[in-house]
């Protein structure tokens, strides 16, 4: 096993992402790093157990001729390999690409197409998808992790055993030197607005946001975060797995959200803290008898984002758990997360994602001029994208003089605090007036019995487009479509009120529980909703 050393420190470790948790393995090798909940025992992993496993994870790479600059998919659930094979292939220099493995088969063979992956890891239990995919595409070596209860018949479709193979490497790898810009990993942008884009995220940009976090909001070793969204997903990376296991941490992964499972882990595993989408929580909450009758006293907060929070949601929460409930904000591209609590200890405003964090730089710009009050959102900092893959025009167009436009509109109060206000791809024309779909959801979202709301345009024979609506109300409410048109009337603009609304059971979601924007359409279709 390779020797600790200090994220961003000199010498191939310390400009190596993989090795961004060496102190900790080295001040707390006997501590347990992850608890993985993925099977039918608990399996628990030491700091030092992870950190050999990572080095066997690139010698097994590097001895299948893979290295520096190749890339490999990684379709693996939520378990705690995972996290091994994605900082264990960083080691060597080969960029891991994490897969969306509950995209449709299209847009997941565009990923690893695009990527030209050399080898893959797939968990053929949970991503049966991306491995027919590698299979069709004839990529070799690909591993089988987890075995899937079908290790002969993978076999025999050319897939290696990744337990085995893994325990046939060497535990000691040195990472060969790699420039400053050399990519650590590429995760796809979901492809919502498009076919999937690879960002290029590079060691040292992703080394300078660790030591950021040790910097100004050091995690304590006593922490524990659970994980219940996807892997792949930056909103488990950046809220638990980096903080906590650079800290002498630990994190419990549930293999996806049940609202029980996801409650009697938090509470049983004494978890400090969680993140989460929203959409966890609003189903979580339906569950108040569990919730009362289980010890939360070990939580100290909660953490909601990558996806629009409704200030009502994160009251309730705080009310049934009795802690503290903030907005995260983040996005791929932008690297670091560039929005927070403020290191003044200022409290954060419901309503707002926080302030500018000390380090990198961000700024609104409006109609192409910047301005401090509202505006499209604009960062730049060491962690920003060095570009998408393949795709230098996209490129040209969102990075400018290093500075990212995110796409997210957001107005800046007279604290400093930042209150998302919605995408500039999502607001449309109706009329000559501007919507923005965030705003017709937030009025939606202050009748007591809305749960969630989703706004899209729809043809409309006068004014080009208007507003149509798809609502979750609280069962047995009683709640009409027309009162709730009516209510929208009376409280805000009549050009931005709803035309249609469409109450639902339950909102589509996308694999990491935000609403499914592009299925919205589809389901107004199906209740008769089309041009007026």
């Amino acid at each position: 096993m390779s020797g600790a050393g200090v994220a961003g420190g000199p010498g191939p470790r310390g400009s190596n992402l993989g090795c961004w948790l060496s102190d900790a393995c080295a001040g707390f090798s006997d501590r347990v790093a992850l608890i993985d909940l993925s099977r039918p025992r608990p399996r628990e992993v030491t700091y030092a157990e992870l950190d050999e496993r990572m080095d066997r994870v690139a010698n097994l790479l590097s001895n299948a001729g893979i290295g520096v600059g190749d890339r490999f998919a990684l379709g693996v659930g939520n378990r705690f390999e995972f996290v091994e094979i994605l900082f264990g292939g960083m080691r060597c220099g080969a960029v891991p690409v994490p897969l969306n493995f509950k995209l449709s088969v299209e847009p997941l063979t565009h990923v690893v197409v695009d990527a030209e992956c050399r080898a893959a890891f797939v968990d053929s239990a949970a991503a049966q998808r991306s491995a027919a995919i590698v299979e069709r595409l004839g990529i070799e070596p690909r591993w089988n992790v987890g075995g899937g209860g079908a290790g002969r018949e993978r076999a025999a479709s050319g897939w290696l055993d990744y337990e085995g193979a893994l325990a046939g490497a060497s535990a000691d790898f040195e990472p060969p030197r790699l420039d400053a810009d050399h990519p650590a990993f590429q995760p796809y942008t979901s492809g919502s607005t498009g076919k999937p884009k690879g960002v290029v995220l590079s060691h040292e940009g992703q080394l300078w946001w660790v030591r950021c976090l040790r910097k100004y909001w050091p995690a304590d070793p006593g922490d524990r975060a659970l994980v219940a969204v996807p892997l792949y997903h930056k909103n488990a990376m950046a809220g638990a797995v980096k903080p906590l296991l650079q800290a002498g941490g630990s994190v419990v992964i549930l293999p996806g959200f049940a609202p029980e499972p996801f409650l009697r882990a938090l509470s049983e595993y004494g978890c400090t803290q969680v993140g989460a989408v929203p959409a966890v929580f609003a189903i979580a909450l339906g569950h108040m008898d569990l919730i009362r009758e289980l010890d939360f006293s070990a939580l100290r907060k909660v953490t909601l984002g990558s996806a629009p929070v409704q200030p009502e949601l994160m009251d309730a929460v705080e009310r049934a758990f009795g802690v503290e409930v903030g907005e995260s904000y983040g996005l791929t591209e932008g690297g670091a997360v560039m929005l927070g609590p403020p290191p003044d200890g200022r409290p954060v405003p419901r309503g707002s994602c926080g302030a500018a964090w000390p380090e990198g730089e961000i700024k609104l710009v409006r109609d192409g001029v910047e301005d401090h009050g509202y505006g499209e959102l604009w960062v730049r900092n060491p962690g920003v994208t060095t570009g998408y893959h393949n795709l230098p025009e996209v490129s040209a167009a969102r990075i400018r003089d290093g500075w990212l436009g995110t796409g997210d509109l957001f107005f800046r109060d007279g604290e400093g605090f930042y209150h998302f206000r919605g995408r500039t791809d999502d607001m449309f024309n109706s009329g000559g007036e501007n919507i923005y779909p965030r705003e017709v959801e937030d009025l939606l979202l202050s009748h007591p019995d809305v749960l969630d709301a989703a706004v899209v345009p729809v043809p409309h024979a006068v004014k080009g487009a208007g507003p149509a609506a798809v609502v979750r109300v609280v069962s047995e409410s009683g709640v009409t479509a027309e009162a709730l048109k009516r209510y929208t009337l009376e409280r805000g603009p009549a050009y931005a009120h709803p035309r249609r609304i469409v109450l639902v059971e339950e909102m589509p979601l996308t694999g990491v529980g935000k609403v499914d924007r592009a299925a919205i359409p589809e389901v107004l279709g199906r209740a008769g909703v089309g041009a007026e």
